[in-house]
């Protein structure tokens, strides 16, 4: 068949998208305003999510931990270094900490962690991980013995010095113990001024919030100035 052309017939335009449509500049002002709040939602639940699950900044307020640790450091902690934590409801409040969903394994002697001090739940403490769950340990004049066997840690700081021993004191002699199961023994490398489990006792798995691996910030409280040699150093 052949198409034929009827004169008293019109043939219909072409249809043509025009791109130059103006729009209203309120509906664009309205459409740029919601993208910056998806943008800052979506931003805010990343933050959230790391925050609760992966990574933590804590500060560092004590001396405790010298000289791995300055007064004035900020370091971050995996959350994800021994387990996967969820936070619960209570019906009190929100578990921000959470119940540990799984876990990856136990923290090791040496490990520096993040964990709800035992005596008051509102405060964080960092400490150094020393006896393990069924480890004996021993204090004698200021050495680590852990199952029979010096521990000399290469961390440790004694700001009194090593043979300035005051004797009847858990700081400096303490007699042979088993961690209990489920739970660790952990100290400050500032031996002579930490407030560890040699006086309140062991941490709970349940409580380690993470395994601390850098220092992101580091500021000095006395001069007011920013420790520029300190950042991004690793936490060992």
């Amino acid at each position: 068949m052949h198409w034929r052309h009827d004169p008293g017939v019109e043939p219909s335009p072409s249809l043509t998208v025009d791109s130059t449509v103006a729009v209203p500049a309120r509906l664009a002002a309205k459409s740029t305003l919601r993208e910056y709040f998806e943008a800052l939602g979506v931003a805010l639940l990343v933050a959230l999510f790391v925050r609760t699950f992966a990574v933590q900044a804590f500060k560092i307020p004590s001396g405790s931990m010298l000289p791995t640790l300055q007064i004035g450091d900020h370091i971050l902690v995996n959350k994800l270094a021994y387990g996967l934590r969820v936070p619960v409801p209570h019906w009190s409040n929100w578990d921000s900490d959470g119940k540990v969903l799984v876990r990856f394994g136990l923290p090791q002697p040496g490990d520096v962690i993040v964990f709800v001090y035992p005596a008051d739940r509102s405060k964080d403490f960092i400490k150094r991980v020393v006896g393990l769950p069924g480890d004996v340990v021993e204090i004698r004049h200021k050495r680590v013995f852990v199952n029979g066997v010096p521990r000399d840690d290469p961390h440790a700081y004694f700001a009194d010095g090593f043979n300035e021993v005051t004797g009847g004191t858990p700081r400096d002699e303490l007699a042979a113990f088993a961690v209990p199961p489920g739970h660790l023994f952990v100290m400050g490398d500032n031996r002579d001024r930490s407030y560890d489990s040699r006086f309140w006792g062991f941490v709970p798995l349940e409580d380690i919030k993470g395994k601390a691996f850098v220092i992101y910030w580091s500021w000095d409280g006395q001069d007011r100035w920013v420790r520029w040699e300190r950042l991004g150093d690793r936490v060992n």
